[in-house]
C-alpha cells in the first residue's frame, strides 16, 4: 500500500530526474529546483572522494567525536547504554566538505524559512549526502518554533550510513518516515556495507568507482557480497551498519515497501540470490528505466494474483513478492514470504501492542500509587512531625506500613520488567522519550526512592555493603534519571522560581545524602587523624550548603522541614557540634582549618 501511493506520486519520478540533472550539470555540488510548491534538492552520483588507504575510510567513526559533526546532528545521540552512534567516515567527511561550501552555506539552512515543502534527493553516493543533509535540517528544525515545513528524504541506490543506534535515534525522534531509500533489485551498493568491516577492507575502495572496475573485478565484490548476505539472512549484520526509513524494492514488476530494518536485510538477501556480477552494476544505473516502470504500472488498474479480487492476506503477499520480482522458486519464494510475515510481525505486534498493554497495566497500578500518596500525606500531617521518609523507616509492625511496603515492592516490579523489556527490543526505540513515560517514570522515583532508602537504612545494609547511592541504589532509578536529562536537556536554564514547596523532593536521594551526612558528624568525634578530619568537614560544609539551597529554591517536600525529621535533627547536631569547636582552646583550632577560615561560621 505505501508502495503505491508513493508511486502515483510525481516524487519518485521528479526526485530521479533532479538526480540526473544534479550528476549531470553539478557534480561537485548539489542543484535546487522549485517545482510547484515543493523545492528539490539534489546531489549527484560522482564525487571526488579519497576512499583509499586512509584506515578511517574503511571504517565507521563516532558521530559526537567526528569534527563538527555533533554540533550539526545534536539529537543523533545514543541513551541507556547504548553503543555510540557511529557513520561511515568517509561519507561523513564527504558531507563535512559540502556542508562548508558558501554554496550549502547560503542556500540550505534558509529552506526552512522560506519554503514549505522539500525534497532532498540523491543517487548512489548522492544518496547519502542527502540523508546527512536531510539530518542536518531536521535536527535544525527541532531548535526553532513550530512551522509548517515538511521534509522527505528519498535515496536512489545509496549505500548504508550508520550503525544500529543512529537508526534507534531517528526512530527516537520520529524522523524514519521521513527517508525513503529506493533501492533496484540486483544493485549492490545498498548490499555492500552489510558485509563485516575486515573482510570488506580490499573491496571498499571500489564503492565509487563501480562502474569503471574491470568485469574480473565487479565478479569478485558480488560473489563476496552475495556469499555474505546468504550466511546473514536471518536479518542481521555483523558489519555494524544498519537501515533506516523505508526500503522501495523496485523491479520490472511493480515495488515493495518495508520499513523494519530484520525485514530489509532479509530482503536485500533474496532479491540479490537471482542476480548476475553484470546485472548488480546494470541495476545501479538504471534507475530511470525503473521508475518509470513503477509509477506507469502502479497508475494501472491490477486484479490480485490468480484472478483473486476479494482483498486477504495472502493475495496480498503473492501480490507484493510479484511486484518484488521474487522468482517463483519454493526456497526463495518462501523464505520471502517468511520475510513479509515477519515485517508484519514485528509492525503490528511486537513493540506497539506491547507498549499499548503497558499503559494498560499502568492503569492497574495507579491505586498502588494512590495509596502511597495518601500515606505521604498523613505522614506529613502526623502529630509526631517526623515525616514521610522517618516514618516509613522507623516504622512499627502495622496493616498500613505493611500494605505501603507491599505495593513499594509491585511498583519496583512493573518498571523493572520495562527496563528488561527494553533491554529485550520488545518495546519502541522511541519509547523512552515519549512523554508520558519519561513524566511517570520521574514521578515514581521522586515517590518511591525515598521509601527504598528508608528500607536500606532500617535493615542496617549500610552496615555491610556502604553507603547507598554507591552501592545500593537500584539500576532502574539511574535509568530513570537518563530518561529524564535526555529529555528536559534544555529545561535546567528556564527553571520558574517556586512558590510554595514541592509535592515531593526534586533530589530522590537527598535522604541517602542526609545518611551519609550524620556518619561524617559521627566520624568528625572520634577521628584522630587531622587530615582526615579536614575532609570530613569538607563534605559536611558542601551538604549543608546543598541542602540549604533546595530548601531556599522550595525543591524540597515539607517533611523535609518537619522537627523531628532525620535533616531536622542533623541541623541541630550540627549546630551543637560547631559551638562546642568554638569552645577549644586556641592550640587546638589547627584542627579544623576549614572552620576557622569561615566557611561554616553560623
Amino acid at each position: 500500500m505505501l508502495a503505491t501511493f508513493i508511486a502515483s506520486t510525481p516524487l519518485l519520478s521528479e526526485s530521479w530526474r533532479m538526480c540526473s540533472v544534479a550528476t549531470r550539470n553539478s557534480p561537485q555540488s548539489f542543484v535546487m529546483e522549485q517545482v510547484g510548491e515543493i523545492v528539490y534538492v539534489a546531489f549527484p552520483a560522482a564525487q571526488m572522494v579519497h576512499v583509499g588507504s586512509e584506515p578511517s575510510c574503511r571504517e565507521m567513526v563516532r558521530l559526537d567525536f567526528a569534527s563538527c559533526s555533533s554540533a550539526l546532528f545534536p539529537l543523533c545521540r545514543p541513551i541507556d547504554g547504548e553503543e555510540p552512534v557511529m557513520v561511515h567516515a568517509a561519507l561523513l567527511s564527504l558531507f563535512l566538505s559540502v556542508f562548508q561550501s558558501p554554496s550549502f552555506q547560503s542556500q540550505m539552512p534558509a529552506l526552512t524559512q522560506k519554503c514549505k515543502s522539500v525534497v532532498i534527493t540523491g543517487h548512489s553516493v548522492g544518496g547519502a549526502l542527502a540523508s546527512f543533509s536531510a539530518l542536518y535540517l531536521l535536527s535544525r528544525l527541532q531548535s526553532l518554533p513550530s512551522s509548517p515545513f515538511h521534509l522527505i528524504c528519498i535515496t536512489f541506490g545509496a549505500p548504508l550510513l550508520g550503525n544500529r543506534s543512529l537508526s534507534r535515534a531517528i526512530i527516537r525522534e520520529r524522523w524514519a518516515a521521513n527517508f525513503c531509500h529506493v533501492l533496484s533489485k540486483h544493485d549492490v551498493v545498498p548490499r555492500l556495507l552489510i558485509s563485516p568491516p575486515s573482510l570488506l577492507a580490499p573491496h571498499l575502495q571500489h564503492l565509487l568507482h563501480l562502474c569503471n572496475l574491470p568485469n574480473q573485478h565487479i565478479a569478485e565484490i558480488f560473489c563476496f557480497v552475495l556469499a555474505y548476505l546468504v550466511q546473514a539472512g536471518d536479518g542481521t549484520s555483523t558489519s555494524g551498519f544498519w537501515p533506516f526509513g523505508s526500503y522501495l524494492f523496485c523491479s520490472q514488476m511493480g515495488a515493495l515497501c518495508l520499513d523494519t530494518a530484520e525485514s530489509v536485510i532479509k530482503m536485500m538477501q533474496l532479491t540479490l540470490m537471482t542476480a548476475s556480477p553484470t546485472s548488480c552494476i546494470e541495476d545501479h544505473l538504471n534507475y530511470e528505466q525503473y521508475v518509470g516502470r513503477v509509477c506507469s504500472q502502479f497508475l494501472t488498474a491490477r486484479s490480485f494474483v490468480n484472478g483473486v479480487n476479494e482483498p486477504n492476506y495472502d493475495a496480498g503477499v503473492s501480490l507484493a513478492l510479484d511486484s518484488a520480482g521474487i522468482p517463483n522458486q519454493e526456497m526463495i519464494a518462501g523464505a520471502a514470504r517468511d520475510c513479509l510475515k515477519m515485517a508484519r510481525r514485528m509492525t503490528r505486534t511486537s513493540p506497539n501492542l506491547n507498549a499499548g498493554a503497558l499503559a494498560i497495566r499502568l492503569s492497574h497500578h495507579v491505586p498502588y500509587r494512590a495509596e502511597i500518596e495518601w500515606y505521604k500525606a498523613c505522614c506529613d500531617m502526623s502529630d509526631d512531625q517526623m515525616g514521610y521518609y522517618d516514618s516509613f523507616k522507623l516504622r512499627q509492625s502495622s496493616r498500613r506500613e505493611a500494605r505501603v511496603n507491599m505495593n513499594r515492592i509491585k511498583l519496583a516490579n512493573f518498571w523493572d520488567r520495562i527496563i528488561e523489556m527494553l533491554q529485550n527490543n520488545e518495546l519502541p526505540h522511541d519509547f523512552t522519550t515519549r512523554e508520558k513515560w519519561v513524566n511517570t517514570s520521574q514521578f515514581y522515583k521522586l515517590l518511591f526512592e525515598p521509601l527504598d532508602i528508608a528500607e536500606y537504612y532500617r535493615t542496617q545494609q549500610h552496615r555491610v555493603k556502604g553507603h547507598y547511592i554507591k552501592h545500593g541504589r537500584e539500576r532502574r532509578y539511574e535509568i530513570f534519571d537518563r530518561w529524564w536529562r535526555n529529555t528536559h536537556v534544555d529545561d535546567e536554564g528556564n527553571k520558574q522560581i517556586r512558590s510554595r514547596f514541592a509535592s515531593a523532593t526534586q533530589d530522590s536521594c537527598f535522604w541517602a545524602r542526609v545518611e551519609e551526612a550524620r556518619d561524617w558528624i559521627d566520624s568528625v568525634r572520634s577521628e584522630n587523624d587531622a587530615r582526615k578530619r579536614g575532609l570530613l568537614w569538607e563534605n559536611i560544609n558542601e551538604f549543608e550548603k546543598y541542602a540549604e539551597g533546595l530548601v531556599e529554591r522550595k525543591e524540597v517536600s515539607i517533611d523535609v522541614l518537619a522537627r523531628n525529621s532525620s535533616y531536622s535533627l542533623w541541623v541541630e547536631d550540627f549546630k551543637v557540634l560547631k559551638s562546642q569547636i568554638q569552645k577549644f582552646p586556641p592550640h587546638h583550632d589547627h584542627d579544623f582549618p576549614s572552620y576557622l577560615d569561615g566557611g561554616i561560621v553560623p
